[in-house]
């Protein structure tokens, strides 16, 4: 004799929420609407594509497109449960890839994949995504919201952007054909990691040196390592348009992974070595806690970090002190990082990987604060 026959199958019963996917798609629209200040956009969320109008005034235009995520980053953010930046870092990845084309970011999509959609979690997240376009004075087009149980457990999630910029054919910053030796290096700082090197920070402060992330960052820190490792990465594209706008400048290269040695060299014509001074600027306190914790080699530090700098900007010599003051009318702080040389597309480093002696102080024209000059 059988048995009662099983219940019917459901999608909630399976583990997907369509009205939790509703609710936090109502819930995300007055975030998306405060990026929408941006001209061209048409209509609202909910449409099966956003609609975006091009620029009026280009005569060839040329889009720019990049996609990035956060990495491991995310594992400290749900970690701790603090979602409110991690979305900002989101942003600066996809936005800051462009700007190294000279283009101007005009909106931005995001792809969220969550074992179940918490509408609480989404906002939070969105609340960053938000903030980061607003910086970056793009817009909110669209999204996506992926719930996936049984591949991610409730509360896990990751992230990824798509953004989109426009340029004027002729304004296009195409490095290997500008750049020139005796160029400068004008570098942007980065206050902590950025969304790079994470496993290997994670591996060092947590599991090899037992740290918690509630604790002090370092001995006699006022802030914990999480408010640390979660600190919000610079938006540099407004700032860099605006040093675009005052000067000629011959590349853009945003240090991510691989750090300096591995983005440098993208932006280098083949007789080129960019020759980097790192006691020109002061290194935040988590490098060497990172370095210390690991016992990691300056070699693997220089390969893997970007250790206090996320932009750099080859400039012509003449052009140097233009391009630093248009930065800080922008509000982002610069310094003279190195110069170029004859080589062969490498970056050559001198100083110490440890904290750095100089200041991180704006540059002068025929100085590089450091003893390359």
């Amino acid at each position: 004799m059988s048995g009662p026959p099983e219940p019917a199958l459901t999608y909630a019963g399976s583990g997907v929420s369509i009205e939790a996917a509703d609710a936090a798609v109502e819930a995300m629209r007055d975030l998306v609407a405060s990026t929408e200040r941006r001209p061209g956009v048409l209509g609202g969320i909910g449409g099966f594509g956003g609609l975006f109008a091009l620029p009026p005034g280009y005569r060839e235009p040329v889009l720019v497109a990049s996609t990035d995520g956060v990495g491991t980053k995310m594992a400290v953010a749900t970690a701790t449960g603090r979602l409110e930046t991690i979305g900002v870092d989101l942003v600066a990845m996809c936005v800051d890839d462009l700007v190294c084309s000279g283009a101007e970011p005009m909106f931005f999509l995001d792809y969220q994949l969550l074992g179940r959609v918490d509408p609480d979690q989404v906002g939070a997240v969105m609340t960053g995504i938000a903030e980061g376009c607003r910086q970056a004075g793009c817009a909110i087009l669209g999204g996506e919201l992926a719930e996936h149980p049984g591949l991610l457990a409730p509360g896990e999630l990751d992230l990824a952007g798509f953004a989109v910029g426009v340029v004027e054919r002729a304004d296009l910053v195409d490095g290997p054909t500008r750049c020139r030796a005796g160029d400068l290096l004008v570098g942007l700082p980065s206050p902590g990691l950025r969304s790079n090197g994470y496993a290997l920070a994670r591996r060092a402060l947590l599991e090899r040196a037992g740290r918690r992330l509630d604790g002090p960052a370092w001995d006699g820190a006022d802030h914990t390592l999480a408010d640390e490792l979660l600190r919000p990465s610079v938006v540099y594209a407004p700032a860099v348009l605006a040093a675009l706008r005052a000067a000629p400048v011959h590349a853009v290269a945003h240090v991510t992974g691989g750090g300096l040695p591995g983005n440098l060299p993208r932006v280098l014509p083949g007789e080129l070595d960019a020759v980097v001074d790192l006691d020109a600027w002061d290194r935040p306190r988590i490098f060497a806690e990172v370095q210390a914790a690991g016992r990691v080699s300056d070699e693997e530090m220089l390969a893997v970090f970007n250790l206090g700098i996320g932009m750099v900007l080859a400039v012509a010599e003449d052009d140097v002190a233009a391009v630093i003051d248009a930065l800080g009318v922008a509000g982002q702080h610069a310094f003279v990082a190195g110069r170029l040389e004859a080589g062969e597309r490498r970056v050559r480093v001198t100083g110490a990987i440890g904290p750095g002696s100089g200041s991180a102080r704006p540059g002068r024209p025929g100085a590089t604060n450091s003893p390359m000059g």
